[in-house]
């Protein structure tokens, strides 16, 4: 007989289509600060104003390097895999007329995907490098507000990334999309 505290419990994981279900179903709000990470619905944490400073301070430095050769995404949802609906700070996509109206973008479309980390830096730098190197997404960056510091992941493999650097104030990220990207324009001033 089986040990209790050694029982296996079959977890359900949603598929971004039950995820959408639950929208149209009115079971989930539209509205609703969740999203869909690994088959689980997880709650996102509330945007405090140095993140949303970043975040703005991002999309701005991103428009004038990039122009409009690309779409920069804020906070509006991916599709990494059949399980998972992530609503990164930025994503950077190629460029589409529709905007990607006929769906969220795919692996295939994203060129890079930024977290601002606060108070997720632990899941930004578990579940989601995870989850984003496993889709394939070439670079991910974590900008880690506690550290001041921005961490870039490139070169996916498996469930991780090969190379990772740390840029601290005064430095610049080194970039194959962007070129550089001086340090002391993404970290917002307190």
């Amino acid at each position: 007989m089986a040990n209790p505290s050694e029982t296996v419990l079959d977890i359900y994981r949603w598929t971004v289509e039950d995820y959408h279900r639950l929208v149209e179903a009115g079971i989930l709000d539209e509205n609703s600060r969740v999203e869909l990470l690994n088959g689980q619905i997880v709650q996102m944490s509330p945007i405090g104003k140095l993140h949303a400073a970043c975040v703005d301070r991002l999309s701005d430095l991103f428009r004038d390097i990039l122009g409009k050769s690309v779409i920069i995404r804020v906070q509006n949802p991916i599709i990494p895999d059949a399980h998972s609906e992530p609503e990164p700070d930025i994503s950077i996509l190629k460029r589409k007329a529709n905007f990607y109206a006929d769906g969220h973008p795919r692996p295939e479309d994203i060129l890079l995907v930024v977290e601002v980390a606060d108070t997720t830096l632990e899941k930004d730098r578990t579940t989601k490098k995870e989850l984003y190197a496993a889709a394939g997404i070439t670079e991910y960056w974590i900008i880690n507000l506690p550290d001041q510091q921005v961490e870039q992941y490139l070169d996916p493999s498996g469930e991780d990334y090969r190379l990772t650097h740390t840029y601290k104030l005064g430095q610049s990220v080194e970039s194959t999309l962007l070129g550089t990207a001086p340090v002391n324009h993404i970290l917002p001033l307190d």
